[in-house]
């Protein structure tokens, strides 16, 4: 059985800030398109542009969801299914 690599804890903790929508922002850029930005440390690091807020926000859902399954998946293994 192979090993998956083992994931460094700054990793882990970058995604648990990530997940949290708090540490989330939207901007508005000079040419009309909205960006979004995400708190690491304490600097604002830019992530995705969009042309509405409401596509943006989409965009920072989906992010969150994304870095919650990678998340899980730390916990190793889940059971979906057991046979008698």
């Amino acid at each position: 059985m192979q090993m998956q690599p083992q994931i460094p804890e700054e990793t882990i903790q970058l995604w648990k800030s990530i997940v949290d929508k708090s540490n989330w922002r939207i901007v508005e850029l000079p040419n009309g398109f909205y960006q979004t930005e995400c708190q690491s440390s304490d600097k604002w690091e830019d992530v995705t542009r969009r042309e509405t807020v409401e596509g943006a926000e989409r965009a920072i859902d989906s992010s969150i969801e994304h870095y919650k399954k990678k998340l899980k998946a730390l916990e190793g293994p889940k059971v979906v299914k057991t046979f008698k």
